[in-house]
Parts: C-alpha cells; structure tokens; sequence
C-alpha cells in the first residue's frame, strides 16, 4: 500500500523501455496517477507505445521534446541509472533540468551511503513534490534498470511490511 504522504504523487515519463516504462508500470500496479509526453506516433524503440499508458503525444517525431516537456511539466526529475556516468536522454534529462531550474535527483544502485529508496523519499518530502518525472536508460543498454527503479519507488512510496 502506498504511503498515505504519497497517495496523491503522479508519476510522469516519455514512455520509453526501461526506467521510463518502470515507473509507469509501478505507478499502474499501486494505483498512482500517471501520464506525461511522448513523442509522436508513441515511438519507442519496442514500436509504438501502449495505450494503457496514458501519455500525450508531442508534436514532434524526436525524444528530446518529450524529454523537455516532461522536465517542465514535473514539480522535479528523478533519474536512475546503475552506473554514475550518463549518456544520450538520460544526460539530457539532467541537463534539462538545471537549464529549467528543476530539482533533479541521480540515484544509482551504489555508491551513496544512504539507500536509493531512502534518498528518494527524502527528495519527494524536501520539495513538495506532487508531480514525479522518472528518466534513466533504455532497456537495451542498462536491461537491470527496470528492476533498480521498481524497488526503489517501492522502498521510497510504499509502506514497509508488517511483521505478523
């Protein structure tokens, strides 16, 4: 069950395989509010995005609109990956959001003292967030993102289970 501080987060991404579609899955499975831009015609690099995802089309064909607009749109950006170094939309993402003057988060599986779901939750309560944009990498070239950004999202929203 979703932390009661967290029952009204929306959780926005441009639909993409990987961290994208993590979250939307994750925010689908515990009843969040979900949607964000993606770009015209769904492209993904699976083909055409699902339409259990509610997300709007941008008028363009590229990812680099999508990945704006769902920076603007975020009250912050959350972006995983499991390695430090950042490239190609995840990094723009990054970038995205320090030209916008968005809080923006970079959680990976290692090197931080504190757990990933801990930071995160300590993010979301830090800014007020209402509005989550989640980014990190494809699936094709970080295939362990998708689990990395579910426990988190589960560690940071959901109540933790009670002993019986």
């Amino acid at each position: 069950m979703v932390r009661a501080k967290f029952k009204t987060l929306k959780i926005v991404s441009g639909g993409q395989t990987g961290a994208d579609r993590a979250a939307l899955d994750f925010a689908l499975e515990h009843g969040l509010r979900h949607g964000g831009w993606c770009p015209q015609g769904r492209l993904a690099e699976d083909g055409a995005i699902d339409r259990c995802y509610r997300l709007q089309e941008t008028p363009s064909p590229g990812y680099a609109q999508r990945t704006e607009w769902n920076v603007r749109d975020a009250d912050a950006t959350v972006v995983f990956s499991l390695h430090p170094q950042l490239a190609g939309g995840t990094l723009l993402t990054m970038e995205m959001a320090r030209r916008l003057g968005k809080p923006c988060l970079h959680l990976t599986r290692r090197g931080a003292a504190t757990p990933p779901g801990e930071r995160l939750r300590q993010f979301l309560v830090e800014h007020n967030i209402h509005v989550l944009n989640v980014a990190g990498p494809r699936a094709s070239t970080d295939p362990g993102v998708v689990k990395f950004v579910q426990e988190t999202l589960g560690a940071a929203l959901l109540e933790a289970p009670q002993p019986h």
